[in-house]
């Protein structure tokens, strides 16, 4: 059985309450994503040993997260609604706890509904630490 959602029922959730970027969210990352002139979004954020998987190195659903995240922003800024249907993760080096990270998303294309996007997490030094692309569909 599947729920379909109006796209009100999407907005249902106040987004200060995210687990992402809600800043009235205690337990939740609360990511401050900023535009650039490029349209593409970007946060910074310090990995917390709150969300280890191995003792000092951050769990690999949460740098997903981010990067889901990232591209969600990208999406949201051009005025589009659409969720997330398919992301691809590739990990290319593990998140220490305390780092500072730099997490950054784009959108690369749209055709109709379907909306390309990347986004990329960097230490503060610019070392690469996962990549994603992603795929949103409108619900509009």
């Amino acid at each position: 059985m599947s729920i379909k959602l109006t796209p009100t029922e999407l907005l249902a959730r106040p987004q200060n309450c995210c687990i992402v970027c809600g800043p009235d969210n205690p337990r939740g990352l609360q990511l401050q994503f900023t535009t650039l002139e490029d349209e593409s979004v970007e946060a910074r954020w310090e990995a917390s040993p709150d969300f280890e998987g191995y003792t000092g190195v951050l769990h690999g659903g949460i740098i997903c997260t981010l990067l889901d995240e990232a591209m969600a922003k990208a999406v949201i800024t051009r005025g589009w609604r659409a969720m997330t249907v398919e992301l691809k993760a590739r990990y290319r080096h593990h998140v220490s706890s305390g780092e500072q990270l730099v997490i950054q998303g784009w959108v690369t294309e749209r055709k109709r509904r379907k909306i390309l996007t990347e986004a990329v997490v960097r230490t503060a030094a610019g070392s690469e630490r996962a990549r994603a692309t992603g795929i949103f569909l409108t619900v509009e």
